[in-house]
């Protein structure tokens, strides 16, 4: 089964690298359609991720099934699954196309300065408070470099440096896999957020039990969400969690509102702080902190534009050296 596997793979190989001046020669774009509809199960679908119509989709597979000699694809009411033949085209062609981009970024590692793309993995929250300032620095040094941003829980960030579609990701700490090479970076203290005409907001610090009677918005899941579980387990019971958001956006709109308050971290919150839209209070009887690192393979020579990057950020530079130091807890 390997031999007769590697025998096809040595064909679709000849197929697309090898000059047959009797045909139009199969090109990666094919391959990258064929994979998508894969994934979305849908030829429009496919066609909307793409940017490109269903009759020019529907062409590229016409055009692999003649190059193959196989069908590809079966139709299952609005939907289509892939056959046999097309599994097994599957598979390598997320090889070659891996092998594609391996060979595109070596290229771009043997120019002097970083260029080609530097794939990195944070949350949305992380991806909007923390990054900005030193994205605009690492473009300003590396202009010749695309930044592509994959966007998720800390959990699925790990994921993408694990299997090495991601070059570099910032997430949660801790982080307990033997296989990365991790950077503490970035350290934020938790506080209260509340709106100005909340009473809270004439406290110079609060406690755990005068938060659990205040109408609670929390995030829905992550990191936080496990921390607010934890820390107000033992207030379970008389505890109002009136909303359960996404996005920590969301969350400081309606905390400004005054529909609630909710426990974030201090550099989140800041510019609503400076216009006078909320306020943010220490908790004196917890310290609370979030602590972000720098991840990557250690098993795996980063491509100059990750390891640019990833200089950039032990430097210093930008918002992310900004280590937030506690501070004493001041008395109401």
């Amino acid at each position: 089964m390997r031999e007769a596997r590697e025998r096809l793979f040595r064909s679709i190989f000849a197929s697309h690298f090898c000059y047959n001046p009797a045909r139009q020669a199969m090109d990666f774009d094919h391959l990258i359609t064929f994979v998508e509809i894969a994934k979305q199960g849908s030829f429009s679908r496919a066609g909307q991720k793409l940017y490109r119509s269903q009759p020019a989709v529907s062409a590229q597979i016409r055009q692999l099934e003649q190059e193959y000699g196989q069908k590809l694809f079966d139709r299952v009411g609005k939907s289509v699954r892939l056959t046999v033949a097309g599994e097994t085209l599957l598979e390598y062609a997320g090889r070659l196309l891996t092998l594609r981009n391996e060979s595109l970024r070596a290229v771009a590692d043997q120019a002097s300065t970083p260029r080609g793309t530097l794939a990195i993995g944070a949350n949305e929250a992380t991806c909007l408070y923390v990054l900005p300032d030193i994205f605009a620095e690492y473009t300003r040094r590396f202009p010749s470099v695309q930044i592509s941003i994959y966007r998720n829980f800390s959990h699925k960030v790990l994921e993408k440096v694990e299997d090495g579609t991601v070059d570099v990701g910032i997430v949660t700490m801790p982080v307990k896999s033997p296989s990365l090479k991790v950077h503490s970076i970035f350290r934020d203290r938790l506080m209260l957020m509340v709106a100005p005409t909340n009473p809270l907001a004439a406290f110079k610090s609060v406690q755990t039990a005068d938060i659990a009677d205040q109408p609670l918005i929390f995030p829905k899941t992550g990191f936080m969400r496990q921390v607010l579980d934890k820390q107000f387990r033992p207030f379970r019971s008389r505890l109002r969690i009136i909303m359960e958001l996404p996005s920590v956006g969301m969350i400081k709109q309606f905390v400004a509102a005054g529909l609630g308050v909710s426990i974030i971290s201090e550099t989140f919150a800041r510019d609503e702080v400076k216009a006078g839209q909320a306020k943010l209070i220490p908790i004196s009887d917890i310290d609370i902190w979030r602590e972000l690192g720098l991840v990557y393979r250690r098993d795996r020579t980063l491509p100059r534009s990750a390891a640019a990057f990833v200089s950039l950020v032990r430097q210093g530079v930008g918002t992310v050296a900004g280590d937030i130091e506690p501070k004493a807890a001041a008395k109401r």
